[in-house]
Parts: C-alpha cells; structure tokens; sequence
C-alpha cells in the first residue's frame, strides 16, 4: 500500500518535504512506518525510534495497523522553556 505522510520540525527539515510517501505491504503497523521513513531517509535514523506518529487527532501505538486512508503525521519530540 502506499501512503502519504506529513513530516513536521526537524524531520521535515531532514527530507526537504512537507509530505512524503511511503510504500509499505499490507497490514503494516507504525512500528513498521518508523522503519521505512529511515530506510527511505537515512539521515532519520537518529530520530526514528522516537518519531511521534499521529493518525487523524490522536497518537498511535506501534502496534497499530495502517491503512491507505490514514491520516497520518510525524514529528520528533519537542521541548521547549
């Protein structure tokens, strides 16, 4: 399946897109998206296993099953002062 998504703060800055997509086999799970934005986008490995993914409003577990149709997003944690 292919899937669309949004890259936000310093991933985004990593793979000089808004939005990217991805191809995964069916029944994927986040775990698994994590692992191929790096493959995709080396310079995410340092980030990956701490990407937040989001699906519509709420975060997602890495068990989570993904489908064409999610709206998903990433972003690296954030802290600020």
């Amino acid at each position: 399946m292919k899937i669309s998504v949004r890259v936000f703060a310093r991933a985004r800055d990593i793979v000089g897109a808004d939005t990217v997509p991805v191809e995964l086999p069916d029944s994927s799970t986040v775990a698994d998206l994590r692992t191929a934005l790096a493959e995709q986008h080396p310079g995410l490995q340092p980030l990956a296993s701490n990407l937040h993914v989001a699906i519509g409003n709420d975060y997602a577990a890495d068990d989570r099953l993904l489908t064409p149709s999610d709206d998903i997003a990433v972003f690296p944690p954030v802290s600020g002062g």
